[in-house]
């Protein structure tokens, strides 16, 4: 227990840090004793500068920044020694001791958040409207009138087309990227004195990162705000960071300026976590995918895995794919125009092979895996699989042919039954599908754990007590349980950290090659992209733009649109800082047009073998 101390004291400090951490402790009591998730942790932040904490997973960053807004308290922990103490005008507030009323006050006033997980951080039943204008109208006293207007001026801010049909929206109604941007209004709408940013571009593509990072550091540079930013890209931390504090379980393992760090870091931890990040270019000259490298420990023997035979048949094929949702309005509810999501898509798929499928947030990926999936029913196409029509089954039909189908979802704690045991999760298809009956299930499913290297000690474990790493291997097991033909990968390893997504991303190409798996690899991570595909296929507003081999696109792009997400990945170089410039951004076009909108058919010039470019189309892009 704390000692209270008063809420502010007179400001006798020389040192001009807004925020000043000091032997931070934070415990968690559990019914097998006590954990701690932060051990004694230090450090301070200057108004106007970036500090940016870098670690792996469970290495206490963001159990460090939830102590600091005093959320920790609510996710069953405590701060069990150390101060925290803020800078406020001419008073130096200790946080640790603060009244819960007034803390309550300072959060999003004083101090902002922008949360990993955006679908658990806003409220399900308000809408955007209601959520954005709450905060602004109980810190900054504004009329109701006041408040749309600032949060309409915020949704355009952090790029997010048509902001003012998006108020009246629900988070469900808008894509993993979108809902990651309202966050981000959400946290910068009282212009806080500290922004923390807890992997605030996670779920976010190059393009959109980008113009978010240089939104933040513009914040930072106008107001003078101080920033605490929590990622686990090291290419971003190069683009950010003033200062860089490496975390490991739980510990401070090194600490300097930006420079320091990728120049001369001192600590092998340090060292490891660098040598481990994707870099795009590296795969040039190489036809073939290959495994990532991994920190501290040994590295999986994959081979490149080659590409199918000429003259394999495709496991997947896709021809002229449409899927539109309505808008619709009026008292009567009538269609008055049309998300056009997929818009003629068409690809193919060999057992063994990858086709990685990137583009910006909300360009259509994942309702073209779903499409194909038929979790979203198309308008017209055809997709067929091993010569089957998917579309033209019946439900029955449908639910046999989804056993050679499988899909991993892009956040496994929403795609795992919070109150069902892991095994009987991973079980479940298996019994579904008449595969495997008494203790020959869970047999096989303690073969699936060893599979993708968890512990049989998990088996009878909650999802809540597994790390994100952990879940997406439990989400991997049970779509491989039943020995689909294809799996269809949603932004699976896009909220991991590197040491644990080049663990997820080589598991996945070692199970491809072990059993000819064909993949639908969706994207935002240009670099990962490049190390999996054998194919790449770029979209952009429900349109495939450019389609090839992966060495072709990346090594000879020639769509506008390519190129564009090419130069927006960022350098994890500290001196050549893209988000210093004060770029001028596009406006993002809107993919929703009216209901009698005729779409023109896509038309592609072959560039080289394999290797096509969309022909330009009126009125698109």
């Amino acid at each position: 227990m704390l000692d209270k101390t008063p809420d502010s004291a007179p400001d006798t400090s020389d040192g001009q840090a807004l925020i000043d951490v000091s032997h931070l402790r934070v415990e968690f009591p559990t019914r097998g004793g006590l954990v701690v998730g932060v051990k004694d942790v230090s450090f301070s932040i200057d108004a106007g500068e970036t500090l940016c904490v870098v670690g792996e997973s469970g290495s206490g960053k963001s159990v460090s920044s939830l102590a600091i807004m005093r959320l920790i308290e609510f996710g069953g922990g405590k701060i069990a020694g150390g101060e925290i103490k803020l800078r406020k005008e001419h008073e130096i507030i200790d946080l640790t001791a603060m009244d819960p009323e007034k803390m309550r006050a300072l959060r999003g006033d004083d101090i902002g958040m922008i949360f990993q997980e955006p679908m658990t951080s806003l409220n399900p039943v308000f809408t955007i409207e209601r959520q954005l204008c709450e905060g602004l109208r109980l810190h900054k006293g504004m009329s109701k009138e006041q408040a749309r207007a600032r949060a309409l001026e915020l949704m355009k801010d952090v790029r997010i087309p048509e902001p003012e049909r998006r108020l009246s929206q629900y988070p469900h109604e808008l894509s993993g990227g979108m809902r990651q941007r309202v966050m981000i209004a959400m946290a910068m709408a009282c212009e806080p004195k500290l922004l923390i940013c807890d992997e605030p571009t996670t779920a976010l593509d190059v393009t959109i990162q980008a113009e978010i990072l240089a939104l933040i550091d513009r914040l930072k540079r106008e107001h003078n705000t101080a920033v605490l930013f929590i990622t686990h890209d090291m290419a971003v931390v190069a683009q950010m960071a003033d200062r860089v504090l490496v975390m490991f379980r739980g510990d401070v393992v090194e600490e300097g300026t930006v420079a320091e760090i990728f120049d001369s870091p001192k600590e092998d931890y340090t060292k490891a976590l660098l040598a481990a990040v994707p870099k795009l270019g590296e795969m040039t000259g190489k036809p073939a995918p290959e495994p990532m490298r991994l920190i501290g420990v040994p590295q999986v023997s994959v081979s490149p895995v080659p590409y199918a035979p000429e003259g394999t048949k495709p496991v997947l094929e896709v021809n002229n794919l449409v899927t539109r949702f309505p808008v619709k309005a009026g008292l009567l509810r009538k269609t008055v125009a049309n998300v056009h999501a997929v818009e003629d898509v068409s690809f193919a798929i060999k057992p063994g092979e990858t086709l990685s499928l990137v583009g910006e947030s909300g360009c259509g990926k994942s309702t073209c895996g779903r499409s194909i999936l038929r979790l979203v029913d198309p308008l017209s196409g055809s997709v067929r699989l091993d010569g089957k029509e998917v579309l033209d089954q019946n439900p029955r039909d449908l639910r046999r042919l989804r056993q050679d189908m499988q899909m991993i979802f892009q956040d496994p704690f929403a795609s795992l039954n919070p109150q069902v045991r892991l095994i009987d999760q991973v079980a479940e298809p298996l019994r579904n599908y008449g595969l495997a009956h008494g203790s020959d299930v869970t047999d096989r499913v303690a073969a699936l754990f060893d599979r993708v290297e968890l512990p049989r000690a998990f088996l009878k474990r909650y999802p809540h007590e597994l790390s994100g790493g952990q879940r997406q291997r439990v989400a991997i097991a049970r779509a491989l349980s039943i020995n689909p033909k294809l799996v269809i990968a949603d932004e699976a390893v896009s909220a991991l950290d590197v040491s644990v997504q080049a663990q997820v991303v080589n598991l996945l190409m070692e199970l491809q090659a072990e059993l000819g798996i064909a993949m639908l690899f969706i994207s935002h991570d240009m670099a990962v992209v490049e190390r999996v595909s054998h194919h790449t296929a770029v979209m952009y507003l429900g349109r495939i733009v450019e389609i090839g081999p992966r060495q072709a696109v990346f090594e000879n792009p020639q769509h506008e649109y390519t190129k564009s997400l090419m130069l927006a990945v960022p350098i994890a170089d500290p001196h050549n800082k893209k988000i210093r410039a004060d770029l001028s951004f596009k406006p993002i076009p809107s993919p929703i047009f009216p209901a009698d909108y005729v779409p023109a058919k896509s038309t592609y010039r072959e560039v080289s073998k394999g290797h096509f470019v969309l022909e330009p189309i009126e009125g698109f892009g």
